[in-house]
């Protein structure tokens, strides 16, 4: 009778012990997610609305549209010197730069033993003091085309010079232009870290967000925006989602080392870099409101896909197979139909509602931050992070550009198809979209995985 009342009392306190241990998990995971719900800040849509409509329905038929060939290879001069600083990055870009090429080209195809990649990649190899010759694996880019795609993109540059492009990019013509295959460099963790990565934030959020004071520095974020206007807001919002977003990927796509020392590296969350970066006690008590503005870039760039789909219905994600081009139409059209089902939309009408030299002044000073932020990409010391940055940045300012120029794009309008002689998107333009609203789009379903894993 003693043994079975020990035994109960033994089983009493390992249950309370579960217990007690189970809230202090999910007070620990809760931790990072604590602002993820009820409404996105200046938006009256909700976290949870976006959450269901994102995972269940967006997220899989974007995963899907971004493997057909019109979105997957993106058109980027990844050879454009940094604008305002000599490169300081740990890791001489000019050790692992991509060999320019034109378009009727073949680039370089750098093979390497799989037996020196499997070494590199070595629970030895993984310890926190990575060399550079790691980095510099991590972050090079894989360029290899195929013979199809090489002789594709020929016809695709005839077909697009045909077309009367009303907005061009600055270097659309140069010589430095290429083709990179997103899915043979997916954006993930590259080792790329230190001073140079920092520079590049610390400039984005000092020298080109708007500010309620000049004493705020890079580093804890704005506790109080109240002080500034709506747009100003929004901007430092857009911004710091496009950061998050960023920091997710490279959370859920850590390179772990393998479980033998012969093995392959293998890809996937890490949850103690997650935290690091997103719980109150690691980021200064800004974790979870950074992930809250993750949703805001996301509404933002949802209501401009929204806005410019009479046009982008009209597309015609040219690749010169027929059969393909009408199937990626079909899959545009689903999505877009989606997208514009969703009943709360972001309101761009709140935005520079005046027409005032004041108004005027803000609109043009949101603009030029916007393409300073733009040219800061071309200083990044990482020519897979640069890929990326160049290209979500790319997509944003495209959503921009949808929601806030020209006569035909009013605020609260759509984009009609009948508009092509006052607005256009050139090919890159909507390939950086797309996919820029795809990540986006990832790092909120990532989200829902790391919150089950942490709990």
């Amino acid at each position: 009778m003693a043994f079975k009342a020990v035994s109960v009392t033994a089983v009493f306190f390992v249950i309370i012990h579960a217990v007690r241990s189970t809230q202090w998990s999910d007070t620990v995971s809760d931790g990072c997610f604590c602002k993820l719900q009820g409404e996105v800040d200046d938006c009256s849509c909700k976290v949870e609305s976006l959450d269901s409509l994102n995972n269940n329905q967006i997220y899989p038929r974007l995963k899907s549209l971004l493997t057909r060939n019109f979105f997957r290879y993106f058109k980027v001069n990844l050879q454009k010197p940094c604008p305002f600083w000599t490169d300081d990055s740990r890791c001489a870009l000019k050790d692992c730069h991509v060999n320019v090429c034109s378009e009727d080209q073949v680039p370089i195809d750098v093979k390497q033993n799989k037996q020196d990649i499997e070494n590199k990649y070595s629970k030895e190899a993984q310890q926190d003091g990575h060399t550079c010759q790691e980095e510099r694996e991590l972050s090079a880019l894989d360029t290899t085309l195929s013979e199809s795609s090489k002789q594709a993109f020929k016809d695709w540059k005839d077909y697009d010079d045909s077309l009367d492009m009303f907005c061009e990019m600055d270097d659309e013509h140069s010589a430095d232009l290429q083709y990179v295959d997103l899915l043979l460099n997916p954006e993930r963790y590259t080792g790329y870290k230190g001073m140079s990565p920092h520079r590049i934030w610390r400039s984005v959020y000092e020298e080109n967000c708007f500010k309620p004071s000049e004493k705020l520095h890079y580093g804890p974020d704005q506790d109080n925006l109240s002080n500034m206007c709506l747009e100003k807001r929004a901007f430092y919002r857009m911004i710091s989602g496009l950061h998050t977003s960023i920091n997710i990927h490279l959370c859920d796509q850590y390179l772990h080392p393998s479980d033998s020392a012969f093995g392959p590296p293998k890809w996937g969350p890490n949850i103690k870099e997650f935290r690091q970066r997103f719980d109150p006690e690691t980021s200064d008590g800004q974790g979870p409101q950074r992930l809250k503005n993750l949703y805001f870039a996301y509404l933002v760039e949802l209501r401009a896909l929204a806005k410019a789909a009479p046009y982008l219905l009209q597309a015609e994600y040219y690749t010169g197979n027929s059969a393909q081009d009408e199937d990626v139409r079909n899959a545009v059209k689903d999505l877009l139909q989606i997208i514009r089902s969703f009943p709360d939309h972001f309101d761009e009408s709140k935005l520079f509602q005046d027409h005032s030299l004041e108004t005027l002044k803000l609109k043009m000073e949101f603009r030029d931050h916007f393409r300073n932020i733009s040219r800061i990409m071309d200083c990044v010391g990482c020519d897979k992070c640069r890929l990326w940055g160049k290209l979500q940045v790319l997509g944003m300012g495209t959503a921009l550009k949808i929601l806030f120029s020209g006569n035909s794009m009013d605020p609260g309008s759509t984009v009609s198809a009948d508009f092509k002689a006052d607005f256009q998107l050139t090919r890159t333009e909507i390939v950086a979209l797309f996919n820029a609203f795809g990540r986006l789009s990832s790092s909120i379903h990532s989200l829902e995985n790391f919150r089950k894993l942490m709990r």
